[in-house]
């Protein structure tokens, strides 16, 4: 027996209250390039970089970067803070092939299962996040998308590889305690908004049938904004909201003060969040923020704005009795409580210190790099199209992201693997080992404030 939804909380077996508070390990199963280092999209750098070393000497990085990314040194750091939860994204092509769809990729699990066990053996629950589904659930980077086309929604081959993929791990995980539950989509942006509440009916029937006792996390559509979608409210479920404060974005402006004509502060943070979690209220289920935190920017000025957001934040989700994952526990530098030194950030970071110069990453992106460029074609499409109003956020948002987060991003693919050329296998290994917990900084004004605020609880 695991944890269970009981009215408006979570109870271990013996009935007592749990409030699931940690951290999301971004950057590990679910690649992405703000969090390691690399241009675009995850398969299309593996493929870059494939290229480049050839596919064994490839395999022996990336697999060297998994093993070292998270250890038992790293569980113990989160035991220690008082943490209690990880959220674990994963990418489906670690368990299945687009090639061999529908089989089920043993080996694949290898890894989850470590970490799984790693984590139970300090007493953290594990949430098993699918961050990126065949045909990408949503428009952007974090669900393995090359374009900006959710063509999960579109096609019933993905959504089917998706329902039995779900079987699969829900079979092999339905007897482990510590795994408090299955987040089956991360961030769904169906631009109709009817394909989603029909899958998700499917979906939980499907894994309901395999493993009828965990807990399902199911984020909102639109990127878990918007609960609409729900046609009923199933059993043993927590409904996610995903939390990021406008004051804390790259492009975020002083705290309190405003950011692109808003004003930000706390009070504006709690009527946020509770306007994203009236369903939840509404509903009497848990409320659990899986994604929320601010970017840091190396300033310290404007770093300590951003971690008094993110005390806020954490007051008001105590006040409401609220659990939450930070986003992200291990990065480059941009909001992980820990960050890669080394090697790694030796050979790489005058291409991040590029990628940032170019805006190529949507996420730590003020929007405004190269503006005197990219001035004219806003102008012009406000002046041409000034109905057009693209999903989910807008003409602006769009025209970026087609710019600088896929034809900018996928342009520097080539230098980034050009960076692997000639390297020797210890070298690679030395490459990968600097996210190795000994290996890295750490972010102790962030740690420290995690720690109050755990102790305190």
């Amino acid at each position: 027996m695991t944890l269970r939804v009981s009215g408006s909380r979570l109870v271990d077996p013996e009935g007592a209250a749990v409030r699931l508070r940690g951290v999301g390990l971004g950057g590990w199963l679910n690649m992405e390039n703000f969090i390691t280092g690399y241009p675009s999209t995850e398969s299309e750098m593996r493929r870059a970089v494939g290229e480049a070393l050839g596919e064994d000497r490839a395999e022996l990085f990336f697999d060297r970067l998994l093993t070292s990314f998270f250890g038992p040194g790293d569980a113990e750091l989160l035991a220690s803070l008082g943490v209690n939860c990880v959220r674990i994204p994963v990418n489906y092509r670690h368990l299945e092939s687009d090639d061999r769809p529908m089989e089920v990729v043993e080996r694949g699990f290898r890894h989850l299962d470590r970490v799984v066990g790693l984590l139970g053996e300090h007493g953290i629950y594990s949430v098993i996040d699918l961050h990126a589904l065949p045909g990408a659930q949503n428009q952007h980077w974090h669900s393995d998308n090359p374009t900006h086309v959710a063509s999960f929604w579109r096609h019933r081959h993905f959504q089917d590889r998706v329902v039995h993929l779900w079987e699969a791990i829900a079979d092999r995980y339905r007897d482990h305690r510590w795994v408090a539950g299955y987040n089956p989509v991360n961030e769904p942006a169906d631009p109709t908004g009817t394909v989603v509440g029909p899958f998700y009916d499917r979906l939980v029937k499907a894994v309901r049938a395999v493993d009828p006792g965990h807990v399902l996390f199911l984020d909102g559509n639109t990127y878990s904004t918007d609960f609409s979608v729900f046609r009923e409210v199933y059993e043993n479920t927590v409904f996610v909201c995903h939390d990021y404060a406008l004051a804390g974005f790259a492009h975020g402006g002083p705290y309190p003060g405003r950011t692109r004509g808003e004003w930000v502060d706390r009070e504006q943070l709690e009527r946020t969040f509770e306007r994203r979690t009236a369903f939840q209220r509404q509903t009497g289920t848990p409320l659990w923020v899986g994604e929320f935190g601010p970017v840091y920017t190396g300033d310290p000025a404007v770093d300590e704005q951003r971690y008094q957001i993110l005390r806020d934040q954490l007051d008001i989700y105590d006040a409401h009795e609220a659990g939450w994952s930070l986003w992200t526990y291990k990065d480059v530098g941009l909001q992980g409580l820990v960050y890669a030194a080394g090697p790694y950030m030796e050979r790489f970071g005058p291409f991040i210190a590029k990628k940032t110069r170019l805006g190529a990453d949507r996420w730590g992106s003020t929007m405004e790099e190269s503006a005197d460029i990219l001035a004219p074609l806003h102008a012009l499409l406000e002046t041409e199209f000034p109905g057009w109003d693209p999903y989910p956020w807008g003409a602006r948002y769009q025209a970026d992201d087609l710019i600088r987060h896929i034809l900018i991003a996928q342009a520097m693919l080539p230098e980034y693997a050009s960076l692997f050329r000639g390297l020797s296998d210890e070298e690679l290994i030395a490459l990968a080992d600097s996210f190795a917990l000994p290996a890295c900084a750490r972010r102790e004004p962030l740690l420290e404030l995690l720690a109050a605020n755990l102790a305190a609880r």
